[in-house]
């Protein structure tokens, strides 16, 4: 099995030498976060300064860490750094995102109990090995792969944080994720075989082999992955037992 990978934006996979050299610097890429702010400042503008800049650039800031990083050339490697990026998405700028939205508290959103399921299939599929793999081999697919994570964690964070969402409510479906992550974490932690091919020689060169490299995936999958929505969970509870009848204001 060949280990040089090449994952669109990140190339191939890196020596632990040059990683800190690498960053995805490919001008669409850049262009494209580049317009990621102008839309934001627009809607904002639309909207009549609503949303929160702050958070904003908060979660723009983690989109450039997870592209533009030698975290990327490092997913090209390690599966771990793979999951760690993908956590970075779905668990960090997905919800920022979602707070700062200027149209937080006017978006007409199906039942977050929908997006949540969305999002966990779409979470599931993509860490199969098969079209994790067809992932990593195609541009397109590599994409759709991203904008569906990240999309549909925006949409599942967005409807679950609206203002007029019952407290409790809110609060057991951010349990339900960070249950279903941390499965999906378990279940890739113990597995008894490395099961992602891009993966099985090159770890070697970071000291691990690739059951144990999928192992710290599952890990960080199942731990830090899921703390979020614990957080999340718990502020929604005492804010709603702070504010009897009103709901979590988060």
């Amino acid at each position: 099995m060949n280990s040089t990978i090449s994952v669109p934006f990140c190339g191939t996979a890196p020596v632990p030498g040059e990683l800190w050299t690498r960053w995805a610097l490919d001008p669409v890429l850049l262009a494209g976060l580049g317009l990621v702010p102008a839309i934001f400042a627009y809607l904002q503008k639309r909207s009549g300064g609503q949303g929160s800049t702050r958070l904003f650039l908060i979660g723009w800031a983690v989109l450039l860490i997870a592209f533009v990083s030698p975290l990327c050339a490092a997913s090209a490697a390690l599966f771990s750094a793979r999951v760690a990026h993908h956590v970075l998405l779905v668990a960090v700028a997905a919800p920022l995102f979602a707070l700062a939205n200027p149209y937080r508290g006017q978006m007409r959103l199906s039942h977050p109990g929908f997006w949540l399921l969305l999002h966990a299939v779409l979470l599931w599929f993509w860490h199969a090995p098969m079209p994790y793999a067809a992932a990593l081999g195609h541009d397109g697919i590599y994409w759709l792969m991203q904008a569906s994570l990240i999309g549909s964690a925006f949409l599942f964070w967005a409807a679950a944080l609206e203002p007029r969402e019952g407290g409790f409510q809110a609060a057991v479906l951010m349990l339900a994720a960070m249950m279903q992550m941390g499965l999906l974490g378990a279940l890739i932690t113990f597995a008894p075989r490395p099961l992602y091919a891009a993966h099985f020689l090159a770890p070697e060169a970071f000291g691990l082999s690739a059951l144990s490299d999928q192992q710290l995936a599952g890990l960080i999958m199942w731990a830090p992955g899921a703390l979020p929505y614990l957080v999340a969970a718990l502020i929604i509870v005492s804010r709603a037992l702070n504010a009897p009848g009103e709901g979590a204001r988060p």
